[in-house]
């Protein structure tokens, strides 16, 4: 396998459109061209996750992903060390895959990986979030 993706909550986000407000209000803390999310482990398979995404779980559901284009140590106000996941700006929109509640992060890796929406789809307006896990359940959308 040559690349592997990260899945992670996208916590106090109700809607993909939510995610793509808080990186652009902050935007300023971090390198020109890039977002970040700082999480507390460091993956093992870096090589591996450098040639991956980082797919969004909003209100159970996989519904986008970011390229990762790198990563760095970030020390939080506690004095630990973090890994911060650079990521690409572009917030890409994917079908929608539900998924359980869990803590951290998870290797995901292609074969399990939602393909992306179509570019015609992806200004579609974003479906309410019970109706995108409903339909996802199904396998639909």
């Amino acid at each position: 396998m040559d690349h592997v993706n990260i899945l992670k909550l996208c916590v106090g986000c109700d809607r993909v459109e939510d995610l793509i407000a808080w990186q652009q209000e902050n935007r300023h803390r971090w390198a020109p061209g890039t977002t970040e999310h700082v999480t507390r482990m460091w993956p093992k398979r870096e090589a591996e996750v450098l040639k991956g995404s980082l797919y969004w779980v909003i209100k159970g559901v996989i519904q986008a992903r970011q390229k990762i284009v790198g990563m760095d140590r970030r020390q939080g106000p506690d004095g630990i060390y973090r890994c911060a996941l650079i990521l690409d700006l572009e917030v890409i929109r994917t079908d929608l895959a539900p998924r359980r509640p869990f803590q951290g992060w998870r290797y995901l890796p292609p074969d399990q990986s939602p393909p992306d929406l179509p570019k015609a789809r992806m200004r579609e307006e974003a479906l309410p979030p019970q109706l995108a896990r409903a339909l996802a359940e199904i396998g639909l959308r």
